[in-house]
């Protein structure tokens, strides 16, 4: 697969924090939201894409094997939500509340 984010793909983005990589997942999540509202189809697609690749990016990251478990259900509650039928009944809206608080941190951390 190649990576959307062919820049970060190549190392930057394993230099990142834990925050800063959440952070940034939490931001083309925005992006989600808001091409969502304004039902604009390709926005959405290539916003979900990018989330997916960081997503990615974050899970193939050696220094996150302690994180992995939350992470990769963190990747799964999102595509649920994206589904017709979610089953975990978690919006985007919510999804969003929870990677807001790591660009805090980012924020404060860095």
């Amino acid at each position: 697969m190649n990576a959307i984010h062919s820049n970060l793909a190549t190392g930057r983005w394993f230099e990142l924090s834990l925050y800063e990589q959440m952070g940034n997942i939490g931001t083309e999540i925005g992006r989600v939201i808001r091409a969502k509202k304004t039902n604009n189809e390709p926005a959405l697609a290539n916003a979900v894409d990018r989330t997916l690749d960081l997503f990615d990016l974050t899970i193939s990251d050696p220094k996150r094997l302690k994180q992995l478990k939350e992470i990769v259900r963190a990747r799964e509650i999102f595509t649920d939500s994206l589904s017709k039928n979610p089953v975990y009944g978690s919006s985007l809206e919510d999804i969003d509340k929870y990677f807001l608080s790591f660009a805090r941190a980012a924020r404060i951390n860095t």
